[in-house]
């Protein structure tokens, strides 16, 4: 089925609950003002169970059916939570809160998600039950993973779940899937690099630490081109360099680096942790100081299922008509601690002609929200179709 007439006729109101949340960006764990919304608006639409505080702040809304015999619970999630940039889009419903904006376009994804769940309600043309769920702290939160580590599939009975994101660059309202690894793997990087400070004029006398630390931003680049098959994703990022040392002729005590380390697959993840510590202690054994290496697993590669995967790409085709291949993304999603928990499939839909994510300019396109509506109404009748 093609995008449907209804959301034609609340797309002015989905759009004012999108431009509201916009305002109004909330962080994280944060998100008590847009989650109250979102409950409320649940309630107002005959959800037959909203659940506040699943997960610290998330919402979770269970619509039955007009049948339930078939047993089947699908799940669709929207994330909430905003990122600490300050915004200079220069809209007029710009963000209210100096240093947050919503730059990744969750206000988008909640609203789209309300919008088919108001519809869901009135409708409740499926044969089962439909669980909407409004995660929190998508963004370094991990919010995914703990709404599950409470319970969260077990609670409503989640069988299967989809996530949606939409995609600056992508044709508006253009979907695109892939099946297997999707999203990478994002781990933290935290290296602190201890020497012997001292006075510049006589670097003979110190273990300088920022010889080391300068020379391990150059050497792990060698774990994607000279330990990873070439054929394989992975990307060593050091995006900040500190020292202990803020004069002009004193060599510091120590120099912390932090970045991220991105990868497709388990076996990829597990050299990469092998290679920065080998990598970062020996450079310091060389010059003779010393190496602390904090590797931390943050998401984890995120998996869409085979089945699932087509059973979102067919629902997209109903929509627009077409489902593109995506690319890899070596960005993370935590959506990917559900896909752990349950089968399912992550789709993107596209923002038109914007700025990326997570840029100062960036905004979610309104007008792809008929089409973002109608694929989630799409994936609950589909898969739970009335006989």
């Amino acid at each position: 089925m093609p995008i449907r007439n209804r959301f034609a006729e609340l797309h002015k109101d989905i759009t004012a609950w999108r431009q509201d949340f916009h305002q109004h960006p909330e962080l994280q764990f944060d998100t008590h003002r847009t989650a109250g919304i979102v409950a409320d608006k649940l309630r107002a639409f005959g959800c037959d169970e909203v659940v506040e505080g699943v997960g610290r702040t998330g919402v979770v809304g269970v619509i039955r059916g007009r049948k339930t015999d078939s047993g089947k619970v699908v799940g669709l999630r929207a994330d909430m939570d905003a990122l600490p940039i300050h915004e200079a889009t220069g809209l007029d419903y710009a963000s209210v809160t100096p240093g947050k904006m919503h730059a990744c376009g969750h206000d988008g994804h909640t609203a789209m998600l309300l919008g088919a769940a108001q519809y869901l309600a009135e409708t409740r043309n499926f044969d089962g039950t439909c669980v909407v769920v409004f995660q929190p702290a998508e963004e370094g939160g991990g919010g995914g993973r703990v709404m599950c580590e409470d319970g969260l599939m077990e609670r409503f009975g989640v069988q299967e779940i989809y996530g949606m994101h939409n995609w600056p660059g992508q044709p508006l309202g253009a979907f695109a899937i892939r099946p297997g690894p999707f999203f990478a793997a994002a781990d933290l990087l935290d290296i602190q690099f201890i020497g012997r400070g001292g006075h510049a004029a006589k670097p003979h006398d110190t273990i300088d630490p920022v010889v080391m630390a300068a020379q391990a931003v150059t050497a792990l680049q060698t774990i994607a081109s000279r330990n990873a098959d070439p054929t394989l994703q992975v990307v060593v990022s050091i995006t900040s360099v500190e020292t202990s040392s803020t004069t002009f002729n004193v060599i510091p005590q120590s120099v912390q680096l932090k970045g991220t380390v991105r990868t497709l697959s388990p076996e990829l993840r597990d050299l990469a942790e092998e290679r920065v510590a080998a990598i970062c202690n020996g450079i310091a054994a060389t010059f003779g100081g010393e190496a602390k290496v904090k590797y931390e697993r943050n998401y984890p590669v995120m998996v869409n299922h085979d089945a699932e995967t087509e059973f979102a790409a067919e629902a997209a085709r109903k929509v627009s008509g077409n489902c593109a291949d995506a690319p890899y993304v070596m960005g993370g999603e935590d959506f990917a601690f559900m896909l752990e928990e349950r089968p399912g499939a992550y789709i993107l839909v596209g923002n038109g002609d914007t700025a990326m994510v997570h840029h100062p300019e960036y905004n979610f396109n309104d007008e792809a929200i008929p089409q973002g509506c109608s694929w989630w109404a799409e994936m609950a009748e589909s898969r739970m179709p009335i006989g």
